[in-house]
């Protein structure tokens, strides 16, 4: 008879605990023997310091990547955003192509944004050329929209700046660092309310990436009609849809918690808008997303021990085109509806299929391949392995190399050749890569 496999948690959630002594697991405390951990991440943080000097066995995994903020930290995401598409532009890769504005064709997935007070006068520069817009300005390390507010005139951030006559900040620190992206003013509005989506993603391996989508992420509205007047700038329960901002609304409703499920909303735009139009702006955010975790691939630390759930927010302008806001390393597993609850009851569960397909003791030397049957309601979104191995067998198959076609076409097989950008011919035709 196998062992028993011992789990131990910081969060005393019910979708957490409910599912582990489903399975038979026994707790223990996180100074014990444990094989399973689902930690907050400043637990995940003192487990892989140096001066901890913890080292992890081969029957132990945990729920976070080391170095997770590379892509959960507003600033960090936006740098690597940028990194990676600089550094396909250099290598001249198809997909850092741009239309004649200077706009990237394949890569244009987050706002215009700089980072303070590093880039205060690039920012500066930029809001000069369209001083009636709207920015918003977020704190690097903080979430739930705490510190957030918008801005529409250069007089309203001059208390970020030391000397406003230089227009230079003070020396900058973690706890003032902050984002300020270019607003999104035109929203799709459903019932006149603004959205967001708020979409779930399992990374089990970066090098090669792998990752899966949960089919059951929802739509968060705000609870008072969306206006673009000046006098509403201050007005979160307006522009902010994150639910620990609208639950203290007075239009806020208890019952459904101000939520739609995606499959709700895909109904509404296949109804509204056609399916061909809604099929593909899935499509693009299922790119987009893919993109994000390909952008920090390089620099996070690919532990085998490590898995992790991000919930990703996107919001959806009124031209249908996806923005990527923001990433978030340890979604809420708080549930403030009932259907919430079995949502995120089941999301852990279908994350434990797949990351321990067995149940029993977990072994990183697996090759973290789990049945398909262990998916749940999860879709295998990208598997590098696999378009890696499609694409030698076309170029074995003798393909055409470079065609012109293939530069001016969005073929997902554009991503076989992401990876490892340095040092590779990426000249060479694409096979398609293994999609969604």
């Amino acid at each position: 008879m196998s062992a028993k496999l011992k789990y131990a948690t910081d969060l005393e959630k019910s979708v957490l605990i409910n599912n582990f002594e489903k399975r038979g697991w026994s707790q223990v405390s996180a100074d014990e023997d444990w094989n399973f951990y689902w930690t907050n991440v400043n637990t995940t943080r003192n487990i892989f310091s140096l001066e901890n000097g913890y080292r992890l066995s081969d029957d132990q995994i945990i729920n976070h990547y080391p170095n997770h903020y590379e892509l959960t930290r507003k600033d960090l995401m936006v740098k690597n955003i940028k990194r990676f598409r600089k550094d396909l532009d250099k290598e001249g890769h198809p997909l850092a192509e741009k239309d004649e504005t200077g706009r990237y064709i394949h890569l244009d997935s987050i706002p215009v944004t700089f980072l303070l007070p590093a880039d205060y006068n690039l920012f500066v520069e930029e809001f000069r050329k369209n001083p009636s817009s709207t920015w918003i300005m977020k704190p690097c390390g903080k979430a739930r929209g705490i510190g957030i507010f918008l801005i529409n005139k250069l007089s309203q951030i001059k208390k970020w700046s030391r000397d406003s006559r230089t227009s230079s900040f003070a020396p900058p620190s973690a706890r003032d660092a902050y984002v300020i992206s270019r607003y999104i003013d035109n929203p799709l509005l459903i019932g006149g309310k603004k959205f967001d989506l708020r979409l779930y993603v399992l990374v089990t391996s970066y090098r090669p990436l792998k990752c899966y989508i949960y089919r059951l992420g929802f739509c968060r509205f705000c609870t008072v009609k969306y206006t673009q007047s000046m006098n509403e700038l201050d007005n979160m329960f307006v522009h902010l849809t994150n639910v620990s901002i609208q639950k203290h609304g007075e239009e806020y409703n208890p019952v459904h918690g101000g939520k739609w499920t995606i499959s709700n909303l895909r109904l509404y735009l296949e109804g509204t808008r056609g399916k061909v139009v809604t099929d593909k702006l899935f499509d693009e955010i299922h790119w987009e997303i893919v993109m994000s975790l390909k952008a920090v691939s390089g620099t996070m630390a690919n532990d085998r021990h490590c898995f992790e759930v991000y919930g990703y927010d996107i919001i959806i302008d009124d031209k249908l085109k996806p923005w990527l806001i923001e990433v978030n390393a340890s979604p809420s597993l708080s549930s403030t509806t009932a259907n919430d609850r079995i949502m995120k009851y089941n999301l852990v569960n279908d994350t434990l299929n797949i990351v321990i397909p067995t149940g029993e003791l977990p072994d990183v030397r697996w090759n973290k391949v789990p049945p398909k049957e262990a998916y749940g309601h999860y879709d295998l979104l990208y598997d590098e392995e696999l378009a890696n191995q499609q694409e030698l067998a076309a170029s074995g198959s003798g393909g055409a190399s470079g065609s012109s076609t293939e530069r001016d076409s969005r073929s997902r097989g554009l991503l076989a050749g992401v990876g490892g950008i340095r040092g590779r011919d990426h000249s060479r035709s694409r096979a398609p890569a293994t999609w969604k």
